[in-house]
């Protein structure tokens, strides 16, 4: 199982223009951050301020993270980068200095 940092970014264009609707549309998604929370696999969400962009960090085969930002689609996108450990880089370094 691996650790995955994922920039999201809400895909403007998909954003009603009445607020009202927006706001519903920003609470369902923020109820299934809440889900993915719930399930273990979202170990830290953020927004940043201001913007319609932020992280979060989760956990899990390559297969579950694909099946998880495709229930976002296509409403948010996703930059998705490995994440390696403090005891992977440890390895790492070990091996660049044999």
């Amino acid at each position: 199982m691996g650790r995955y940092l994922l920039l999201w970014e809400i895909d403007r264009t998909r954003l009603p223009v009445d607020p009202k609707e927006r706001g519903v549309g920003f609470n369902m998604l923020l109820e299934m951050v809440k889900q993915d929370i719930k399930k273990g696999m979202n170990k830290d969400w953020g927004v940043f301020i201001g913007e319609l962009y932020g992280y979060s960090v989760f956990e899990g085969t390559e297969v579950e993270i694909m099946n998880m930002v495709q229930q976002y689609s296509p409403f948010v996108h996703f930059k998705t980068h490995p994440i390696g450990t403090l005891s992977q880089a440890e390895e790492m370094i070990k091996a660049m200095t044999k």
